[in-house]
């Protein structure tokens, strides 16, 4: 069979070359192989392996297979591409460039010489198509254009390109001019513009100066992005063109895949980004026919562009609206949620190991941060580092001689896109999309955690890991990553320590032990943890382990949570001083006057990061400003909205009166604070502060100053203090690198939302319960009709916080077990373990009188 041989003669050269050049070698034989059997059309063609040359040599299918490879092998002349007689490949007119137009099938002008299109070329060939109604010359134009990375960077190029010096004399000019005016002087109706020039310079971190990167001015490239919308408006209602974009895309993907991972093409040529450009502008990339082979191919290529082009790529995206950020992010997510529900991923067949999901999920970074940078950005209120640097451990050293240095000491890593652009997620107050447009749940639910953990960790090439991308991951995802990382770490601690016995000769302790008494609960806790903090911060890594002295309960992580949860009932105690509690928001702040020294401070942060190190929840309620500021960005006038609502009010409303602020309202740059016993306390926001008014001109100047006074000078010791003993527990977690402000609330506090239906369809049963058990169908009737501080009151009894965990109550597994007949024994509880002991009652009744009681009056442990 001859097909049955030309596949088998291509397959013998597939297999020799590298995976990423396999379709543009197939390619190029396929060119081989018709020229031999076909020809070109060229009757004066002198190519010798042409078979339109006169002393060509006829051969059969087999001859000519073998022949082909033996010319792709050699690198040999090949004819250009050009439409072939019958239709069927774009193969024709040899590389010297003549063309004997009397063999033509028709005497109209095919455009064989076109090399490059633009949009009038465009309407000028779909005009002529038009009027015959035969759109073969444009469908085989599209096809050789699209399919040449060549043809396509030459292409829809703008009718002018202006130096550096012309841009900056149109914009000095007349900034009054009409759309039409200013589309003529810069030769696009786009705004999404950047020197060509400004591709080098990119490549060095593209520094912002100060505020938002819209400062830099438009993001200018050569092609025009509006001639190519419009192009791909008129063109895609046809079917017949639509398939010829689709079969161009497969030809174009594995040379421009090639051409970035062989041969440095951008670095030659930035004009090369151009292809990226004008591709990702079909709007129908998305569509089920590209997704099978079209899309994953270029998504392929795409993520083999060099970092300067991702930032300039990421840049030039930032100024498109939301809608076309959307329909890049929805192109890219389609992918990932088709291949991930098209094939079985397990353990033995990871999504990591897809190319295609890996190639999407690269190429939708560069929409995330485009995304980010278009969106509200605040690049200048950032926290300074702590110039006192955190103790290392004692342990350091046996570490060092053990050859375990740790990894990661200075901190968490970053992203190279997010410092090649100079920004961090934390820097947008509002992206252009929701952020969550970005999570792939289906990813998610197939994702192995602890293999993609493993790839993290080791940073290899061969290895990709999905949270080095944390936008695709939710929060669920994300907090089992965490996890491992914080177990881990306990259990090296837990190996270090037993060695470094060894060495010593002494006992050591492998966790973090505590023991407290109930009444005197913070003076303990604090106390120990000041000593350990003083001595070594590295014991603070390691796995804690409470006990409350005179009680019996073995801490398996249930006795840690109601630690946890005392510890803060005490500390945010008002009474105390420390925190200050606003009734209208129901939030706590720093309180400015607060007698207590610095280390108090530290050690409530060391708490904090404990908490989230052994994975407890707390019931703290502090605005999104104290973990923006942990994140390292200081509190603006925008954050007194949540934290400070009434100054936030008044202060708007100076903003925006309308009639004169300083006659009006008499008002300095002086103001009034109270302190711990009600005095007034004054300060100057400006020097001499209260001989200064209060103005229309200045009053902006006013607003930033008092926020800045109220959120970050007035705690700045506090703050500082509380920051620190956090970052003690977390300075080499992921934490920072994986959580957005609002995220790191939700793993401190948990949810506040309760859906104990979904806490019901979770629920395990244990000892002789089912789901279908008289017994438990009351139960869950009587859970049901609990009010919401009974529903609190229960989860605190069974598991130990009265949260739901990220994720809500879904995600907590619950376990009722059978505890004995009938009997008038109170249901008991193992908290470390979500563990329901509840007896068999007879009636409805006497079961919810039993289980009231308990988790009324529950406190304390002790040993059944």
């Amino acid at each position: 069979d001859v097909e049955v041989a030309v596949l088998y003669w291509l397959s013998i050269l597939l297999d020799t070359v590298l995976q990423s050049c396999r379709a543009a070698a197939k390619h190029l034989i396929e060119r081989y192989y018709h020229q031999l059997t076909e020809g070109c059309g060229n009757e004066a063609c002198t190519n010798e392996a042409c078979g339109s040359s006169p002393g060509f040599r006829r051969m059969d299918n087999n001859a000519a297979a073998i022949k082909a490879l033996e010319l792709y092998k050699n690198n040999a002349k090949l004819c250009d591409p050009h439409p072939s007689k019958k239709g069927a490949h774009n193969f024709s007119a040899c590389s010297n460039g003549k063309m004997n137009h009397k063999d033509l099938p028709s005497t109209r002008e095919d455009f064989r010489d076109l090399n490059y299109l633009t949009e009038e070329k465009v309407y000028e060939i779909l005009a002529l198509c038009g009027e015959t109604e035969d759109y073969s010359p444009l469908i085989r134009v599209i096809g050789r254009v699209f399919s040449s990375a060549e043809s396509l960077v030459q292409s829809f190029r703008k009718a002018k390109q202006h130096t550096k010096e012309e841009l900056k004399s149109l914009q000095a000019k007349d900034e009054d001019k009409d759309e039409d005016e200013k589309e003529t002087a810069s030769g696009s109706a786009s705004a999404m513009e950047v020197d060509p020039d400004a591709a080098a310079s990119s490549g060095e971190g593209a520094s912002h100066d100060s505020n938002n990167v819209q400062k830099l001015g438009p993001v200018e490239v050569s092609v025009d992005i509006e001639a190519v919308r419009r192009v791909y408006d008129r063109l895609l209602s046809n079917e017949k063109i639509e398939a010829a974009f689709l079969n161009a895309l497969v030809y174009l993907s594995p040379n421009v895949e090639c051409d970035l991972t062989y041969h440095n093409v951008y670095a030659a040529d930035p004009n090369y980004l151009n292809v990226f450009i004008i591709v990702m502008e079909n709007n129908n990339l998305h569509s089920p026919e590209y997704l099978e082979i079209a899309l994953p191919q270029f998504c392929k290529a795409m993520s083999k562009l060099p970092l300067p082009a991702l930032a300039k790529l990421a840049r030039l995206w930032s100024q498109y609206g939301a809608d076309q950020i959307r329909r890049l992010v929805e192109t890219f997510q389609q992918l990932i949620t088709y291949t991930v529900i098209s094939n079985e991923f397990n353990s033995d067949n990871l999504v990591n190991e897809d190319d295609g999901v890996v190639a999407a999920t690269k190429c939708l970074k560069i929409v995330y941060y485009a995304n980010v940078l278009g969106g509200d950005l605040d690049t200048d209120h950032n926290e300074e580092e702590d110039d006192e640097p955190i103790p290392e451990s004692s342990e350091l050293t046996l570490q060092e001689l053990l050859g375990e240095e740790r990894r990661n000491k200075k901190g968490p890593r970053v992203d190279p896109l997010e410092t090649e652009l100079g920004i961090r997620t934390s820097d947008c107050r509002k992206p252009l999309i929701p952020f969550e447009e970005f999570i792939n749940e289906p990813l998610n639910d197939v994702l192995e955690m602890d293999k993609d953990y493993t790839f993290f960790k080791v940073e290899t090439e061969s290895k990709f890991s999905f949270m080095t991308c944390p936008f695709i991951l939710n929060a669920v995802t994300k907090n089992l990553g965490l996890y491992y990382d914080n177990r881990i770490r306990m259990y090296s601690e837990r190996r270090i320590t037993a060695l470094y016995s060894l060495v010593q000769g002494q006992q050591l302790n492998p966790y973090l032990r505590l023991k407290v008494r109930r009444d005197h609960i913070i003076d303990d806790a604090l106390v120990r943890l000041e000593m350990i903090a003083m001595e070594n911060p590295a014991d603070l890594k390691k796995q804690l382990y409470v006990e409350f002295e005179g009680e019996q309960g073995v801490d398996e992580g249930g006795v840690s949570k109601e630690f946890f949860q005392l510890v803060v009932e005490e500390i945010f105690n008002p009474d105390i001083g420390m925190f200050t509690y606003d009734e209208s928001t129901k939030l706590f702040w720093f309180n400015p006057s607060s007698f207590e020294n610095e280390g108090q401070f530290t050690l409530i942060g060391i708490v904090l990061g404990l908490a989230i190190y052994n994975n407890c929840i707390l019931d703290v309620h502090f605005p999104m400003v104290v973990y923006r500021k942990l994140m390292g960005k200081k509190g603006t006038f925008r954050d007194l909205a949540d934290s400070h609502p009434v100054l936030y009010q008044s202060l708007k409303e100076l903003l925006e009166y309308e009639g004169n602020v300083e006659e009006d309202m008499m008002i300095t740059f002086q103001i009034s604070q109270t302190d711990l016993f009600g005095n007034p306390v004054m300060y100057d926001l400006r020097e001499g502060g209260e001989k200064i008014p209060v103005t229309n001109d200045n009053r902006k100047e006013f607003v930033a100053l008092y926020a800045e006074y109220m959120l970050n000078k007035s705690v700045e010791k506090q703050f500082k203090a509380f920051k620190r003993g956090f970052h003690m527990v977390t300075n080499e977690s992921p934490l920072k690198y994986l959580f957005r402000p609002e995220e790191i609330e939700l793993l401190i506090c948990g949810s506040r939302n309760l859906d104990f239906q979904a806490l019901e369809e979770t629920t395990e049963y244990d000892g002789g319960y089912n789901r279908d058990c008289h017994i438990i169908k009351d139960f869950w009737e009587t859970v049901h009709s609990f009010g919401q501080e009974q529903k609190r009151l229960f989860l605190q009894f069974t598991t130990g916080t009265d949260r739901a965990p990220v994720g809500g109550l879904g995600k907590l597994k619950m376990i009722i077990a059978k505890n004995g007949p009938d009997s008038d024994r109170l249901p008991t509880s193992h908290t470390c373990f979500n563990v329901l002991l509840l007896p068999e009652y007879s009636t409805k009744e006497k079961l919810r009188e039993r289980l009231l009681k308990a988790i009324t009056y529950a406190k304390g442990f002790g040993m059944l």
